[in-house]
């Protein structure tokens, strides 16, 4: 799915996915740069981000993958 990962000015990442019209913090990162590994939204979707340059600027829209509670990442 898209989504759009961007930071506002407080420095809080956010998560917007325009499919389902849902903004959310981003509350747990698995990798402190955040790009390659899983994040965790503030109601409690997880996404699995691709792997990307710690220097790719914000914001930006990238294909992540939903996992589902009980699902371990690939």
């Amino acid at each position: 799915m898209k989504v759009m990962i961007r930071r506002n000015q407080g420095g809080v990442l956010s998560a917007y996915i325009a499919k389902k019209d849902l903004e959310e913090p981003i509350v747990e990162v698995e990798k402190p740069e955040i790009w390659g590994g899983l994040v965790t939204l503030a109601n409690g979707w997880r996404l699995e981000l691709p792997a990307m340059d710690t220097s790719t600027t914000l914001p930006i829209t990238v294909e992540a993958r939903r996992l589902l509670e009980d699902e371990v990442p690939a």
